[in-house]
């Protein structure tokens, strides 16, 4: 387990001991068929427990879709509930990727669900949408802050369809004449002030897709300097490592790196392999 009083200390740590590595727990259904474990929760129990098996004491991170185990109603609850505990006793961050959002007490329940220690479902970070206002996260913020878990805020992701809704410049108000995807990286930024750790990570980040420009979105990786950036788009969904520094700059040393489906697609017999290459690789570019 990762001792630390905050998410930005405690994701510092894993960045140090295990590098930035984030390895996806996706059990889609094709993948399941390739692992010969049934499309069943039982089957993602397993799919999920080999993954966080292979990940421990190579790779520092893991991050559950929380999709593909909704799909199986409450039993696919229990495997990830199973699952998470597993990984976070094994010493890996586990980022439950919910992507919630709401207002007022039903984004507050989503929050309790997530981050409260002890509960069944506790994660050390999770996803949140922000579509009505990083305001409206303040009850996950402020649980987050005094639980010791993090948040990322989706901001600039890797989909094409959300590249409209995300450049668009706010009209009014404090943040006019700001991109929807600049105005969240500045609420976030504000947000980590007061809760920056020792290593200069705060514990409020925001996803930032490895294939977008940060200029057509209003933001530059100055910006992000300090703000914990959840990285998708590697692997499968087609940016290589050797983009980070031109996508994320001098924000790289706060860069999650996510992968799933390129280490999955290993099998059962090789995802420990697989896992070992990728962080090795990453282990480069940052030493670059």
């Amino acid at each position: 387990m990762i001792e630390a009083a905050s998410f930005g200390a405690r994701l510092g740590v894993a960045f140090e001991r295990f590098g930035h590595l984030c390895v996806g727990v996706d059990p889609h259904p094709y993948l399941l068929a390739e692992w010969n474990l049934p499309d069943t929760a039982a089957g993602a129990r397993d799919f999920g427990l080999r993954v966080v098996s292979a990940a421990a004491g190579t790779a520092g991170i893991v991050k559950p879709q929380v999709a593909f185990f909704e799909r199986y109603g409450s039993a696919g609850l229990v495997a990830l509930e199973e699952i998470m505990a597993a990984a976070r006793e094994a010493g890996l961050l586990v980022i439950a990727d919910a992507k919630r959002g709401d207002i007022g007490s039903t984004v507050a329940a989503y929050g309790e669900a997530w981050l409260t220690p002890g509960a069944p479902l506790e994660a050390d970070a999770m996803t949140v949408n922000a579509f009505q206002g990083v305001g409206s996260l303040a009850e996950p913020i402020a649980l987050a802050a005094s639980a010791g878990k993090g948040l990322f805020v989706l901001a600039a992701t890797s989909n094409p369809e959300a590249i409209a809704p995300q450049t668009a410049v706010i009209g009014r108000g404090p943040l006019a004449g700001r991109s929807v995807a600049a105005s969240i990286v500045d609420e976030v930024r504000r947000n980590n002030a007061n809760w920056v750790g020792d290593d200069g990570l705060g514990p409020f980040g925001v996803v930032i897709g490895a294939t977008v420009h940060l200029g057509d979105y209003g933001i530059t990786a100055a910006d992000l300097v300090g703000t914990p950036i959840l990285a998708p788009g590697f692997g499968h969904q087609g940016a290589g490592y050797e983009v980070i520094d031109g996508v994320y700059g001098a924000a790289s040393p706060g860069a999650v790196i996510s992968s799933s489906r390129a280490i999955l697609a290993a099998g059962p017999t090789g995802v420990r392999a697989a896992i070992e290459t990728e962080a090795n690789a990453l282990a480069r570019v940052f030493a670059a």
